[in-house]
């Protein structure tokens, strides 16, 4: 039950499957029959590279190395909130963190994002949340996506929230029910096939433009299972390096033609999945000036909304920010009409930071 007048000051970490950097947003929360919330401040910062590269392995390490990975990376992420407090000067209760998804096979119960939220407590002092898919995955659901109980919490003037980080997800009202699931994969393609040119990224869309889009392997992308399903579905980066991967290769077409291609899927999946209205597009995908232009041009009904530059690139974290001071609260921050969980939910578990005695 939410206390009348609650108060919290939340660092939210949010990592994705693009492995782009980690995002930090320091967020103020308060609850008076409402949830209001105000950013202090959010910054990104890079993974060095050797870091980066045992992510991107974990899925093959042996047991050893991913329990190393785990503890390594939870360090780390305590010693990056530490210096974003210290070079901000900011006041904070609470650090709730996604940590990285390293396996998502809900299918068989399962899901697992590493970074230990033992080391992060330890190393900030902090109470720490971490951990916010795996009860709701036993409980049967997808534990995913997490990101819209707080669309209907701090954007709910909006039809339609849609993300496009790694992959892209949607959420809506529908009645007195909000659903959400993922679409398709985004940038987690984007980028893979922008880095055989040597790019982490294709910016603005611009090597995209350049090539074009191939009809037989957009109609058989188009095709695959996944986007048949009825909700609640999510994506993870296994269902990538399985069905869509080797079908892209398979082409044998340039990076340029492929990105085109991939751009154009992209558009027409978010297309059928938004029946007009304001639209607010957030995440990494919502920079990309040629994918934009493509969603317009498939779905003209819909009004596309990019908002200011901070809730472009963190609102994922503001709200996994919110998901810790809703865990705090002792209020579900998990929705079974989302997830297909057997009932809402709290997801998350509490390391104590403060010093005992």
């Amino acid at each position: 039950m939410k206390p009348v007048n609650f108060h919290i000051n939340v660092v939210g970490l949010m990592s994705g499957t693009s492995l782009d950097g980690l995002d930090l947003c320091c967020v103020t929360f308060d609850y008076d029959g409402h949830w209001h919330y105000r950013i202090v401040k959010a910054e990104s910062e890079d993974y060095p590279p050797e870091l980066c590269d045992r992510l991107a392995s974990a899925q093959t390490m042996s047991a050893l190395d991913y329990a190393r990975l785990h503890s390594d990376y939870g360090l780390f992420l305590g010693e990056a909130v530490r210096r974003f407090i210290a070079r901000n000067d900011l006041k904070v209760d609470l650090v709730a963190s996604h940590g990285q998804t390293i396996f998502h096979q809900p299918a068989v119960r399962f899901t697992a994002q590493i970074g230990s939220g033992a080391g992060i407590a330890a190393v900030t002092g902090i109470d720490t949340v971490c951990d916010f898919r795996t009860t709701d995955v036993a409980l049967g659901g997808q534990g995913a996506p997490l990101v819209p109980i707080g669309d209907a919490v701090l954007f709910g003037d909006y039809d339609y929230c849609l993300n496009m980080g790694g992959f892209s997800n949607i959420s809506f009202a529908e009645g007195e029910k909000r659903l959400a699931y993922d679409i398709s994969p985004v940038n987690y393609v984007l980028n893979h096939y922008a880095g055989l040119r040597g790019f982490s990224f294709d910016r603005d869309g611009l090597l995209a433009r350049s090539g074009s889009a191939c009809p037989e392997l957009l109609a058989r992308l188009n095709a695959l299972p996944f986007y048949g399903q009825a909700g609640p579905k999510s994506l993870g980066r296994e269902w990538v390096e399985e069905a869509v991967y080797p079908l892209i290769d398979s082409y044998g077409l340039s990076v340029e033609d492929v990105l085109a291609t991939f751009v154009e899927h992209v558009a027409i999946q978010i297309g059928r999945n938004v029946r007009g209205g304001r639209v607010l597009v957030t995440g990494g995908g919502a920079r990309n000036l040629f994918l934009l232009e493509r969603m317009r041009a498939v779905a003209p009904q819909a009004a596309y909304v990019v908002p200011d530059p901070l809730t472009i690139d963190f609102k994922e974290a503001l709200i996994f920010a919110l998901l810790g001071a809703l865990y705090v609260a002792d209020s579900p921050n998990c929705l079974a009409t989302v997830t297909g969980a057997a009932h809402d939910n709290i997801g998350g578990c509490l390391y104590k930071g403060n010093k005992i005695g």
